[in-house]
């Protein structure tokens, strides 16, 4: 375990790490402040050994940047903070890939149990690049796999050995048939703070700074504004963070960064995301209602 004995918040070690970081955040908003001067810190190393949950429950918040704050600055003390680089805030880039029909935001979007995601994930402080691939599980868990691949991957059309190698984790689904014809549909970026929380319990991330771009349209951009994401990963048995968040009337949402930015942009079935699209996406809920965009269409 790693101790940290110069800063006394995660926002001060961004901004040290990261100068542009509170004036590149969306509207103004400042980074998450995590009060850490008394939370080690720990390695990635550490957090995959105590924690690399691959089967798990996850659950998801979504609230306000300020109330996040207040809330999270009672974390207990045994609970770490994953520090890359000197870095306790690190930057992420997604790229999500769907058929031209949208098969894999539709099977979510309509709740099939059998259902997939597909994305590749870039980690910027490290460069370490993955391609993933989720299912669900039993009793509602999420079975994530992934498999190293370079930078240069990271977001790229599959091909050859990565084709196959995703048609075979989706192939339980029964939805093998549909990964020919996987493409880049939607690129996504945050900042997440990661923290391994004590006696085991699992881990908990605070995602902020969340931008998405649509591949399919000409230019279609989401912010996610003051919005914070904060995902609980755990066995069946709430964490410590549940149980913070529950008790100042703070419940699980169904949110999805692939679907709720894709619905947000496109006019496709999203009753599934209704409540968290009209409480943190209201300006585009209403214009879809306005203006009924056109239906999503492959970029020229």
């Amino acid at each position: 375990m790693t101790t940290s004995s110069t800063t006394s918040t995660t926002c001060a070690m961004m901004s040290a790490a990261i100068p542009s970081a509170a004036a590149s955040a969306p509207h103004g908003a400042a980074p998450i402040c995590l009060s850490t001067e008394y939370l080690a810190t720990t390695t990635l190393a550490e957090l995959n050994s105590a924690a690399g949950l691959l089967t798990r429950v996850d659950r998801k918040y979504a609230l306000e940047h300020d109330r996040a704050s207040a809330i999270l600055s009672h974390l207990p003390e045994a609970t770490r903070v994953l520090q890359v680089g000197g870095r306790v805030s690190q930057g992420y880039a997604s790229t999500y890939y769907d058929t031209p029909n949208m098969d894999s935001y539709l099977l979510t979007a309509l709740k099939r149990r059998r259902r997939f995601k597909v994305r590749s994930r870039r980690y910027l402080s490290s460069g370490a690049s993955f391609l993933e691939v989720k299912t669900r599980g039993a009793r509602k868990t999420t079975v994530k796999k992934r498999m190293t691949i370079s930078p240069d991957e990271a977001g790229a059309p599959l091909a050859g050995e990565r084709r196959r190698w995703v048609t075979d984790r989706v192939e339980p689904t029964g939805y093998a048939s549909l990964v020919p014809v996987l493409e880049p549909v939607l690129e996504g970026s945050y900042e997440r703070n990661t923290l391994l929380l004590p006696n085991g319990e699992g881990r908990a991330t605070v995602d902020t700074g969340l931008e998405w771009h649509s591949l399919r349209t000409d230019g279609a951009r989401v912010s996610g504004g003051d919005l914070v994401i904060i995902e609980t990963k755990s066995g069946a048995t709430p964490s410590v963070v549940d149980h913070l968040l529950w008790e100042q009337g703070v419940r699980p949402v169904k949110i999805s960064k692939y679907g709720t930015a894709m619905a947000a942009m496109h006019d496709l079935p999203a009753n599934k995301w209704h409540r968290t699209l009209e409480r943190y996406f209201p300006e585009y809920v209403i214009d879809r209602a306005a203006t009924r965009p056109s239906p999503l269409a492959a970029a020229a």
